[in-house]
């Protein structure tokens, strides 16, 4: 395991790759006995640094929970990171692609909770209970450590590869949609890319909701109402370059639209 020098240096590491839009050797290339436990150490160090600055905690990200993203990746289980209110747009808006590294698109549902939500053995039954609403969403990657090789240690240390989310404008509550039948046709330039359907996220996209607050269980933490939770992608990663036109079509639950400059 590393020690606490060790996790301020690589959480500094990655604050000024934040800051410059760089990348960094991968950490387990240069600690390979670094743990699970190592990376959400660092994430957290990083993630209070942001708080001390300014930012402002608006939910969470749950990543890897789709057979899709796991076989894009290579990593086999789900993680979590952290979101920040300059980190959410709205359908139509104009992205920056500068601000981000290694930048891609994933096809998501988010969901807002009503209620505070906490395991260590929560259901999906208690999940649904919790939601205010699902928002159909897209994700935008931001890699800040080499792609090649990494593992799930070297992403979740960078924040789950989070960079910003674009909200849809159609809220429904899990009462009145089948939430694993949302599908997702993901388009560049006019040109469909990726399609897929939420119940590709763990059977149900709400499942991640329950996992996540069964994790937080174990660190004696649980979700607070209000919190946004972004619940992992069911297209693979989509690359994407300052130009870009993308439109993602949700059917029922609409259509995002935005643009990268």
């Amino acid at each position: 395991m590393l020690n606490a020098e060790q996790i301020a240096q690589l959480a500094d590491e990655l604050a000024e790759a934040d800051r410059t839009h760089g990348v960094i050797p991968r950490i387990t290339a240069r600690f390979p006995d670094a743990t699970v436990e190592d990376s959400y150490a660092i994430q957290g160090v990083w993630r209070d640094r942001m708080i001390a600055s300014g930012r402002t905690l608006v939910g969470r990200k749950i990543g890897l929970t789709s057979k899709a993203m796991q076989q894009a990746t290579g990593i086999s289980e789900p993680d979590y990171g952290v979101m920040f209110d300059d980190t959410v747009f709205r359908s139509g808006d104009t992205i920056p692609t500068a601000h981000f590294s290694n930048v891609r698109i994933e096809v998501e549902l988010a969901f807002v909770l009503k209620a505070p939500l906490g395991g260590p053995d929560c259901t999906l039954e208690d999940a649904l209970a919790a939601i205010d609403y699902a928002v159909p969403a897209l994700e935008v990657l931001n890699s800040h450590i080499e792609l090649e090789g990494r593992t799930i240690v070297d992403t979740i240390s960078d924040n789950a590869a989070y960079g910003a989310m674009v909200l849809g404008d159609v809220h429904r509550t899990p009462e009145e949609i089948d939430l694993r039948w949302v599908p997702g046709i993901l388009s560049r330039n006019g040109e469909i890319e990726e399609t897929g359907v939420a119940a590709g996220v763990l059977g149900h996209p709400a499942t991640g909701v329950a996992w996540l607050a069964n994790t937080f269980a174990r660190h004696g933490a649980r979700l607070e109402a209000g919190e946004i939770i972004l619940a992992g992608s069911f297209t693979r990663p989509m690359w994407v370059k300052a130009g870009d036109e993308v439109r993602a079509d949700f059917g029922p639950m609409g259509v995002i639209e935005c643009r990268f400059v």
